[in-house]
């Protein structure tokens, strides 16, 4: 072949040899950024490095919402009324407060239903910002999430039928018929003190109360703020025998959460030191906060 049929024939091999170049260049590239490797962080809501170093309370304040895990069937505390659908409580008005303080607004406020089942793990997945649900502050509770200071101090007692031989704790035995709600510490504290008793557990207070009403258990055990508004419910019942534990309400935060915890905490300052946690407390319990309070 003369040397005019060989300059094509270079070029082509030259073209063919610069597209495979560009070929693997581009594969390369990919691999460096512009495709997302197979071991790249997810995006779903909540991973870490999507959020990088948003905090709960941030998210509250760009929703302009604050998210409150509330009982809503736990009368004083947390009860939705059926007609109306408005939830009322000592532990809704603290929620209200709360909201004031951080979205300047009390209606900057959405309530989510909680059980004592249920609160922690909505409180751990994000389906909530904190938990004001007559909740007890224990060692155990706190490896799993943070708490406020002590908003309130109840402790456990028992709810029975008037005219019930049952009047304190002394009368319950193995073969006491004893109900309680599922996930609450009152199951284990009766528990540990009658050798043998076994707790019939419900899934909220009221499955509980009307348990008790339909004659399936013989008492009912809780916090005795709670029992209380269960006899403002029906006034056949009545709670006896006095407190045999100390249950400290604190308002639950997901854990590492430190700037929500204190923002909570001059909350609770604030209200008691204006006299407006009195005015709260004296409203749904009745009575005005003992000095520990």
């Amino acid at each position: 072949m003369d040397r005019a049929g060989r300059l094509p024939l270079l070029g082509i091999l030259l073209l063919i040899t610069m597209l495979i170049a560009a070929g693997c260049g581009g594969n390369n590239k990919a691999g460096n950024g512009n495709a997302e490797p197979s071991n790249a962080p997810s995006a779903e809501p909540g991973n870490d490095a999507e959020a990088g170093s948003d905090t709960v309370l941030s998210q509250i304040t760009e929703r302009d919402k604050l998210i409150a895990g509330v009982k809503f069937d736990t009368k004083l505390f947390g009860l939705k009324d059926p007609g109306s659908g408005n939830v009322e409580g000592f532990d809704i008005d603290i929620a209200k407060a709360i909201a004031k303080k951080l979205l300047g607004d009390e209606t900057k406020l959405e309530l989510k239903e909680v059980t004592s089942k249920t609160r922690m793990p909505m409180l751990n997945n994000g389906e909530i910002d904190l938990i004001v649900a007559t909740m007890t502050v224990t060692d155990e509770r706190k490896k799993e999430v943070d708490f406020s200071e002590i908003y309130f101090n109840a402790g456990q007692s028992l709810l029975v039928k008037k005219g019930s031989a049952i009047r304190g704790l002394d009368d319950v035995t193995k073969d006491t018929k004893v109900v309680g709600v599922k996930g609450a510490t009152s199951i284990k504290n009766i528990e540990d003190k009658v050798e043998g008793l076994r707790v019939q557990q419900f899934e909220n207070y009221q499955e509980a109360f009307n348990a008790l009403k339909a004659g399936q258990g013989d008492v009912l055990t809780t916090d005795n703020a709670i029992l209380y508004g269960m006899t403002k419910q029906d006034s056949n019942y009545e709670v006896v025998g006095g407190t045999f534990t100390d249950e400290p309400y604190g308002i639950a935060i997901k854990k590492g959460q430190a700037d929500l915890v204190t923002a909570v905490n001059e909350v609770i300052a604030e209200l008691k030191s204006s006299g407006e946690y009195d005015r709260i407390y004296e409203k749904w319990i009745g009575e005005k906060p003992e000095t520990k309070q």
